[in-house]
């Protein structure tokens, strides 16, 4: 049985959730919508949601810490399968650069989804903004979503929860 934690159109998903919901490639407000349109190209809003995303800045930190961790991970073994066994080098030279390369194409999108996570739990870079409550969710008067009902850092109630480390 798996847990879900619902987020509110006016209330910000914690650190973690955030992070796990970029990670798994879903909006890291709702965890509904898809983050990715292609590979690495992350969609300009949230369908299911319509959190703004295309203004998000993972720039390079995606790339260095994939190399981080790849590159660690796949050193240790380097050197622990050298200095214990002794493998052909024709097998060194072949198996290590595949392995290199698929564990970064593997980790690649999820941690750039974990870094716009990460950027929207922190309000950085445009993710202040929250997305307005669906129309399905306001109570519709005269036809049009009332501006009242938009919660955002304006409200008294965003001034509870601010973006940062806060409980996640």
């Amino acid at each position: 049985m798996t847990a879900t934690v619902e987020t509110r159109p006016g209330e910000r998903a914690g650190l973690i959730t955030a992070l796990t919901r970029g990670f798994c490639g879903r909006c890291p407000h709702c965890g509904e919508g898809k983050v990715f349109g292609r590979y690495l190209k992350v969609r300009p809003a949230c369908e299911s949601c319509g959190l703004e995303l295309g203004h998000h800045r993972a720039d390079d930190l995606p790339p260095y810490i994939v190399i981080f961790l790849v590159g660690h991970v796949v050193g240790y073994f380097l050197l622990e399968t050298e200095m214990n066994y002794d493998l052909p080098l024709w097998f060194q030279l072949t198996f290590w650069p595949i392995v290199t390369l698929l564990g970064c194409l593997g980790l690649l999108q999820p941690v750039k989804g974990a870094v716009v996570g990460l950027q929207y739990a922190l309000g950085m870079h445009g993710f202040a903004k929250l997305p307005l409550a669906r129309t399905s969710d306001v109570p519709q008067s005269g036809g049009h979503a009332d501006p009242e009902t938009q919660r955002g850092p304006a409200d008294g109630r965003a001034a509870e929860r601010t973006p940062g480390f806060g409980p996640a």
